[in-house]
C-alpha cells in the first residue's frame, strides 16, 4: 500500500465528509430511501452504472435527478420511448449544404451524469447503441469515436418486465450495469412524511450543487485505496465461481442455474465493497461489506434455468443461498 492505515483512515475521513453533505442534501427532497441512495453514491465512487427497478411512483427519477443537481456536473435526461432511435441517444452527423461536410452533433450521452428513464420501454437497437457508451467510455459517431467525460455515469430506472410495453434487456447490457436495486414501497411513516413534505400545489424543494467533481475524484482514488484482505479477495471469488459451479461448494442448484456470474461481478463486488466501507468511514473492507452489497451485484448476472423458473425460484433466491452457505472468513 503507497501509504499507512492510519493515514488512509485519516483521508478517508476527510473525504467523506463532502459525501455526507451530499447525502444529507438529498435526503432533503428523497424520503425513506436511504438504501438507493447509498447505492447510487456507490456507483459514483466506483464509476459503476446503476439499474433502479421499480413500479411507477417510487422515487426513482426523483432520487436520480436530485443527486445530479447536488453536483457540479453536466446532467442529462432521457426518457426511453418505443420510437426512439440510437442517434436520439449518441448524436449523428449534419451535413451543411453550404460547404459540401458533415460536423457531429453530440447527444445527451455526452454529460457526466445520464439518466435513462424507462430504459426497458425502448427496442433493443437503442439498447445496443448504449453498449459502447457504458463499457468503453466513448461514443462513435460516423467514423470518429469520441471519448466521454469522467465522471461519466449512466442510472437507469426501469419498470417490472412484465409490465405491458416493456422489453426485457439484453444480458450484454444488463452485466455492464455495476448494481441493480430494486425499489420498494416506502413504510407507513415514511410516507406520512412524503405527504407532510410533498403534497402541496407547489412541493418542489430547491436542490443545491455541494459537491464538485474534483472531490468526487478525489473520493474516487482514496476508495482505490480502501484495504482490501487477501482472505476478503478469495471469499469474493468463492462467492463468484459458486454462483457457476454450485456443486463444487456442496450446493444442489446447478439445475436451478442457466448461467453464473461473470469475471465483471468478482471485479464489480471487489470495487463496491470498497465503496461501501468508505461510506461506514472505515479504511478496510469487512465481511459485512461484502454480505451488504453482493446481492446488488449479482442479482441480475445470475440467470435462472426454466426449471428454476418452474419452481417459482428467482436470482435473489439463489445468491441468497450461496451467501448463507459459503464460509465467511
Amino acid at each position: 500500500m503507497s501509504v499507512t492505515q492510519t493515514e488512509l483512515a485519516r483521508e478517508v475521513e476527510v473525504h467523506a465528509a463532502p459525501i455526507r453533505t451530499l447525502t444529507t442534501e438529498v435526503e432533503r427532497v428523497v424520503v425513506g430511501q436511504s438504501v438507493m441512495v447509498s447505492r447510487l453514491l456507490i456507483g459514483l465512487l466506483t464509476g459503476g452504472h446503476v439499474l433502479l427497478e421499480g413500479v411507477p411512483g417510487l422515487a426513482k427519477t426523483l432520487t436520480i435527478s436530485t443527486l445530479a443537481k447536488a453536483v457540479h456536473a453536466d446532467f442529462a435526461r432521457l426518457q426511453f420511448t418505443p420510437d426512439l432511435l440510437p442517434a436520439d441517444l449518441i448524436g449523428t452527423l449534419i451535413y451543411s449544404p453550404k460547404d459540401g461536410t458533415f460536423s457531429p452533433r453530440k447527444g445527451p450521452i455526452f454529460a457526466n451524469l445520464v439518466l435513462a428513464d424507462e430504459i426497458n420501454r425502448a427496442p433493443a437497437k437503442v439498447q445496443s447503441a448504449l453498449l459502447e457508451a457504458m463499457q468503453e467510455r466513448s461514443v462513435t459517431i460516423g467514423d470518429t469515436t469520441y471519448p466521454l467525460d469522467d465522471p461519466f455515469l449512466v442510472l437507469a430506472t426501469q419498470n417490472p418486465i412484465e409490465q405491458e410495453g416493456t422489453y426485457p434487456l439484453p444480458e450484454a447490457q444488463v452485466d455492464r450495469f455495476m448494481l441493480k436495486i430494486r425499489v420498494g414501497y416506502p413504510t407507513k411513516d415514511n410516507e406520512r412524511s412524503i405527504i407532510d413534505r410533498m403534497a402541496s400545489s407547489q412541493p418542489k424543494i430547491e436542490v443545491n450543487p455541494v459537491i464538485s467533481l474534483d472531490e468526487i475524484r478525489a473520493s474516487r482514488a482514496v476508495v482505490d485505496q480502501i484495504h482490501l484482505d487477501e482472505r476478503l479477495r478469495d471469499y469474493i471469488v468463492d462467492l463468484i465461481h459458486t454462483t457457476r459451479e454450485p456443486q463444487a461448494s456442496g450446493l444442489k442448484l446447478a439445475r436451478l442455474i442457466e448461467f453464473g456470474a461473470s469475471p465483471r461481478a468478482s471485479i464489480a463486488l471487489a470495487q463496491a465493497s470498497r465503496a461501501h466501507a468508505f461510506l461506514e468511514g472505515r479504511a478496510f473492507v469487512t465481511p459485512s461489506d461484502i454480505k451488504a452489497i453482493a446481492m446488488d451485484v449479482l442479482r441480475h448476472r445470475v440467470a435462472v434455468s426454466y426449471e428454476g423458473e418452474a419452481e417459482n425460484v428467482t436470482s435473489e433466491d439463489v445468491v441468497r443461498t450461496i451467501l448463507d452457505h459459503v464460509p465467511v472468513p
